[in-house]
């Protein structure tokens, strides 16, 4: 599993954009130098779902092998 931490920036109409974090702790300083740069868009038509990201609100994101 790879462990990574996303800001959310925006929340259109249920598009929703996140990018990694930079600064605001340590924490977020040690995953930007592991993950410089990236971006994850997520288009969510689940009202439900949408609501739950908040520009400016940080999320964790882990990625499993489904194989």
């Amino acid at each position: 599993m790879v462990r990574a931490k996303f800001k959310c920036w925006s929340n259109h109409g249920g598009v929703v954009t996140l990018h990694p974090v930079t600064d605001g702790s340590e924490e977020n300083k040690t995953f930007w130098k592991y993950t410089p740069g990236g971006q994850i868009t997520l288009t969510i038509t689940n009202p439900d779902a949408v609501n739950q990201f908040e520009p400016g609100k940080e999320y964790y994101v882990d990625f499993t092998s489904a194989n």
